[in-house]
């Protein structure tokens, strides 16, 4: 698998990130670690958790994925050679929501336990927390990489002039900055006015920062479940509408002149954007698939028609 450099740092991680949402939990063990061998056999080694993950599947209370990562990490002695992100912010349990000083302390060594390790290689806040001042929040992510818990930090579902506040107040405080933000993105655009709150959609203005800021933009819910590829499977009704089917048509037909899946374009077209997609998958197969998307090189003209697709009133709220 091809790597690439974490924004302002020297490290070096996946150019696709496994996500793990259903790890320990809508996927047993046995699955689970075939799962995560199968991605790190194909040279991922950057892996995606939370402390939430999978709350809200039935019987679970948070903590599921981290803790069966963590035993698999420790099954297959390979710590060493992966680049863990996990989140935390929003409730879970009997843990409330919020990025209080205090919160952030505690959930960062609950994660550290849960996962086996002594050490993330990347901390998010995964929601913005009003209710805490954004500097007592900043000052507390910033304590956790002074005492080596936490190598690198990054922002997820935040508005882009939040990220902007943050960034100064790092700045002004000598503080460590984020150098990666996590969004929901696509290849497909959210009709006008729709929400997927609490999730945060990337928008042109966030692309925009994260290039002239150079932070790594990282991207969630990258296929829609199968909507690409399943007929049976509806596109979420945020998308859904004549700017989507005119997307899904080119997008098609990209996938037929190249031969590849529209899933695979999908990652590839992500990756032509310079945005890292996170994968997630419930088959060998699927992970397989996605993998083999960094073999597909997209023309700039099938680029651009990519771009070009649907509605052309959106393409100034819009950037790949």
């Amino acid at each position: 698998m091809k790597k690439i450099q974490l924004a302002q740092t020297e490290v070096e991680v996946s150019s696709l990130c496994y996500g793990t949402d259903a790890i320990g939990s809508k996927l047993d063990r046995e699955t689970s670690y075939r799962l995560l061998d199968k991605y790190v056999e194909l040279g991922g080694n950057w892996i995606d958790t939370a402390n939430m993950y999978a709350t809200w599947m039935p019987g679970c209370s948070g903590g599921e994925s981290e803790t069966t990562m963590g035993q698999w990490m420790k099954a297959r002695g390979n710590r060493d050679q992966l680049f863990i992100a996990t989140k935390m912010g929003f409730d879970y349990g009997d843990t409330p929501a919020g990025l209080s000083a205090a919160q952030i302390q505690a959930e960062c060594d609950k994660s550290l336990r849960r996962l086996g390790i002594n050490h993330i290689d990347l901390l998010y806040a995964h929601c913005d927390d009003r209710s805490t001042p954004l500097a007592e929040s900043l000052e507390a992510f910033d304590k956790l990489i002074q005492a080596g818990k936490v190598k690198q930090l990054g922002a997820s579902n935040c508005q882009t002039w939040r990220l902007a506040e943050a960034l100064t107040l790092s700045e002004q405080n000598e503080w460590t900055p984020f150098s990666v933000v996590e969004q929901r993105h696509t290849y497909l655009r959210p009709r006008q006015g729709a929400s997927f709150s609490p999730q945060v959609v990337v928008n042109s203005e966030m692309v925009d920062c994260c290039r002239s800021k150079r932070l790594t933009l990282v991207a969630y819910s990258v296929l829609l479940q199968g909507a690409y590829t399943h007929p049976e499977r509806p596109v979420p009704a945020q998308y859904a509408g004549p700017d989507a089917d005119q997307r899904l048509s080119v997008l098609k037909t990209v996938a037929q002149e190249v031969g590849a899946t529209p899933n695979q374009v999908v990652i590839a077209w992500l990756l032509a954007g310079h945005v890292v997609p996170i994968i997630a998958a419930s088959k060998v197969e699927q992970i397989e698939e996605n993998v083999a998307a960094l073999n597909i090189e997209l023309s700039e003209q099938q680029i651009e028609r990519l771009n070009r697709a649907g509605d052309p009133s959106l393409e100034s709220e819009w950037l790949r």
